[in-house]
């Protein structure tokens, strides 16, 4: 049962629709190994890896038969520790080309709700008057505003250097004598 669970939280986390990610009977092209990199525990997402660096994943089942003797290794931390890397590589795999959209996108709504909140103080303050120093929301706003325009920032930043990382250190122009 917590197997089929893993895998059908794994299919849907990953967009790869998979029937057992555990399955010991794997098989890989050569460049597959040689394009994606593997250490701790992600073995086990291979073929989230390989999908992700867009290779083609196809399975054929197999048959498995029940354990005749000793005792599963599966505990409860092995199945955390295999979530963990999961939210890794779907958050990698999302946004590691494009950071601005999740830092962006958190910035933005950031704003928004500060905003929001400083302009419903603004509102008490013209229409109800004094407003106390030391009213909580009023310090929230103006913290949801400058938080979300650093995230904001920080995602700009962030692409600038992955486009940088692309073109490699020298810059992109070039000089010519008329």
């Amino acid at each position: 049962m917590p197997s089929k669970f893993f895998n059908a939280v794994t299919s849907k986390l990953s967009g790869l629709k998979l029937h057992d990610f555990n399955c010991g009977f794997k098989c890989y092209r050569r460049e597959v190994l040689e394009e994606i990199e593997i250490y701790g525990e992600r073995h086990r997402f291979i073929p989230v890896l390989a999908h992700q660096r867009g290779f083609k994943v196809a399975e054929i089942e197999v048959e498995h038969h029940a354990r005749i003797h000793g005792k599963s290794k599966y505990g409860l931390e092995r199945y955390l520790r295999g979530f963990i890397d999961l939210i890794t590589l779907t958050f990698l795999g999302r946004y590691e080309r494009r950071p601005a959209h999740l830092f962006g996108g958190v910035g933005i709504a950031c704003v928004f709700l500060g905003g929001a909140i400083d302009i419903y103080i603004l509102y008490i303050k013209i229409f109800y008057g004094e407003i106390s120093p030391r009213y909580p929301l009023l310090f929230l706003g103006i913290l949801l505003t400058v938080v979300g325009i650093q995230l904001v920032t920080f995602g700009l930043i962030s692409e600038l250097l992955i486009v940088r990382s692309k073109r490699g250190t020298r810059p992109n122009y070039s000089i010519e004598k008329k």
